[in-house]
């Protein structure tokens, strides 16, 4: 039976799911996370068989409890895991301290990606929870004779801070073009793990060996997410659209890098993304000299997670009661959206606060794009739930016939760009695979093919 993964939404709540903020209610014959120890044993249950063992045995804070209720207790949130794959070690919880808050790191390591789960605490209430920059035992790197990994870390002077990142290069004296890698949507690595994948890895080597460096970082969101929460006025731009233009000028620095030769790739939100940073950057020192976009839809975010949804719950072959509770509470959530302009900046929805919905709804990628004077290669899987050829058939009409955009889409390969179907559903992220070489033939040719900024 399909499993049912959340994949896109999922992020959404992982990412913006901390309410710290009021006290912790009137006592009751609950555990509070006093300790380390508190916070391990906490851990295991979570992320065991049986996460559901948790609700009402430890205390939360009402915002919490409120927040939790929506996701559907402790068992839809674990389950709002599932992108990350299967806990396969949970190292010793540290305690620290997050704006006056007593914390509790996690390390984690999953079959698909390690993240540490950080527990913020109000007089031992849970006040929050938020996957954050994995801080346990690091794998062994591989080199290679094609090309080398050299750290490279990206500011974020807002938070007096920065992002861990990577800078894969060809052998050689260079200069190299550049390709600056965008995430979609959510938290995540610098490799945009999702359970058996690694896309972004996979695009940094694939396009190193073809000549190409690029450069990929872990998100704010990963990094610095709990203290992205307590800013209730987050929106795409500190998330995502400063720190792509950030890296675009740090590139331009570098030695064995063309800074005429400077290009932005953005993977789904990451794509929509683009046009946006594209106006960003013309107010910049350095620019970019094309873009790459993957699977990005020109439509609203909250249009599209309401069609996953619904597509991953026709594969199930009958739905319980508890999935439909489930499925009529997430669409109540969305149903919020229809009018942003009610919500006040004290609200969330779907674990997001409310002024991230309404730079998003203020945002028209499609027309913004039309600005986009540079090349521009778009590329689509045909077999991607999640943007779909009608999202591919928009950008044709729209854009189809100008000079500089190129567009491509790519029979049975799916939203990450592997091989797959779509009645697989998310079952795609749990099979090894790897990006399509023909993709990253495409994007080499395309960067190969295009001229350096004068």
């Amino acid at each position: 039976m399909m499993r049912m993964k959340k994949t896109l939404a999922a992020v959404l709540a992982l990412m913006m799911l901390l309410t710290v903020g009021g006290t912790a209610g009137a006592e009751q014959e609950t555990r509070k996370i006093e300790t380390a120890a508190d916070a391990d044993e906490w851990a295991v249950i979570f992320l065991g068989e049986h996460p559901e063992d948790l609700d009402g045995a430890w205390l939360m804070t009402p915002q919490m409890e409120t927040a939790a209720a929506q996701l559907g207790g402790m068992k839809g949130m674990a389950g709002s895991l599932a992108a990350l794959g299967t806990a396969e070690k949970i190292y010793p919880a540290y305690e620290a301290e997050i704006q006056g808050y007593r914390a509790f790191h996690i390390p984690c390591r999953f079959t698909g990606q390690s993240v540490d789960l950080v527990l913020v605490t109000d007089q031992g209430a849970i006040a929050g929870m938020q996957v954050g920059a994995f801080t346990g035992e690091e794998e062994e790197s591989t080199g290679s004779d094609a090309f080398d990994s050299i750290e490279l870390a990206l500011p974020v002077p807002v938070l007096n801070g920065e992002l861990p990142g990577t800078l894969t290069i060809p052998k050689g004296d260079g200069p190299f073009p550049v390709v600056i890698l965008v995430h979609g949507s959510g938290t995540s690595d610098r490799d945009e793990a999702v359970m058996s994948l690694k896309p972004f890895r996979d695009l940094a080597e694939g396009l190193a060996e073809r000549g190409i460096a690029v450069y990929r970082y872990d998100k704010r969101s990963y990094v610095y997410g709990v203290e992205m929460m307590n800013d209730r006025q987050i929106t795409p731009e500190d998330e995502t659209i400063d720190d792509a233009v950030t890296a675009v000028q740090i590139l331009a620095q570098q030695e064995r890098i063309d800074p005429s030769r400077i290009y932005v790739l953005g993977h789904s939100l990451g794509g929509n993304m683009i046009p946006a940073i594209d106006r960003t950057l013309k107010e910049q020192p350095v620019q970019a000299c094309g873009y790459i976009m993957m699977a990005a839809s020109p439509r609203p975010l909250d249009v599209l997670m309401r069609e996953q949804y619904e597509f991953l719950y026709s594969l199930m072959p009958e739905i319980t009661e508890e999935q439909q509770a489930e499925r009529d509470a997430v669409f109540a959530e969305l149903d919020r959206l229809q009018d942003p302009d009610a919500l006040t900046d004290e609200d969330t929805v779907m674990g997001v606060h409310a002024p991230y919905w309404k730079w998003l709804a203020a945002y028209d990628a499609l027309e913004a794009a039309k600005e986009i004077t540079l090349p521009v290669l778009l590329l689509q899987g045909e077999e991607d739930y999640q943007v779909t050829m009608t999202d591919f058939g928009i950008w044709q009409e729209a854009l189809g016939e100008k000079e500089n955009w190129k567009m491509i889409s790519y029979p049975g390969l799916t939203h990450p760009f592997t091989p797959g179907q779509k009645a697989e559903g998310s079952d795609v992220y749990s099979r090894e695979a790897k990006v399509d070489s023909g993709v990253m033939d495409d994007i080499a040719a395309f960067v190969a093919g295009t001229e350096a900024n004068p």
